[in-house]
């Protein structure tokens, strides 16, 4: 099984940062697989905190090196909940690459461990007789501090249903639970990689430089 790891993550960093700069990115230091996956990119504010400013993935298995790719940029330039990431954010960001695992079909709606699972929820609104999906991954729920049922009403928002959220709605939900593991790595590491493996740190087109 192939896992998340450090050169996914600068493979992110470095499609975002070819991108600003119109060229392309070099080629990636990890081997070729077919698997689901996602990327997260979060911002720092305050010295601590961390804001998502873009997460999409696939929940479909896919070459992981076209994956983290595309990904890389879809999440970071055309996530819509959030304004395209800016070239002078980049030494502010964090990115997380998912490689997703061990997909089960779960007995009910409350099958699953916080922490632990990945859920995706698929049911039919009542309202317009149309069927809606939606997913957290595994650390989602346990960062929000969600119960269960917390994190599942919230995925069917997520999911776009407006209506009234009752027991009958969640005991419809077909939920499929996975795995996965993950790899983080601020912009800052990034930096001192780039620099320590290929002997000079990146230059970001329409980013101020940085003592890192």
């Amino acid at each position: 099984m192939v896992s998340a790891n450090r050169e996914m993550v600068v493979y992110c960093f470095d499609t975002l940062v070819a991108h600003y700069n119109s060229e392309e990115a070099p080629p990636p230091a990890f081997d070729e697989g077919h698997h689901p996956l996602f990327v997260t990119w979060k911002k720092v504010v305050n010295g601590a905190e961390r804001r998502l400013r873009g997460c999409i993935g696939t929940l479909e298995a896919r070459c992981i090196v076209n994956g983290f790719r595309d990904y890389a940029l879809t999440s970071a330039l055309r996530d819509r909940r959030f304004p395209p990431i800016q070239a002078k954010e980049l030494p502010h960001l964090e990115c997380t690459v998912s490689i997703l695992t061990n997909y089960e079909t779960a007995h009910d709606y409350l099958d699953w461990e916080v922490g632990k699972h990945g859920i995706i929820i698929e049911f039919t609104d009542p309202n317009y007789n149309t069927r809606r999906s939606a997913t957290y991954l595994p650390d989602v729920a346990a960062h929000e501090g969600w119960t269960k049922v917390e994190a599942i009403d919230s995925l069917i928002r997520k999911a776009g249903y407006s209506g009234t959220i009752t027991e009958q709605l969640r005991k419809s939900i077909r939920l499929t639970r996975y795995q996965s593991t993950l790899f983080t790595m601020s912009y800052s590491d990034y930096v001192s990689h780039v620099k320590t493996t290929r002997g000079a740190a990146p230059t970001i087109n329409g980013a101020k430089p940085g003592n890192y």
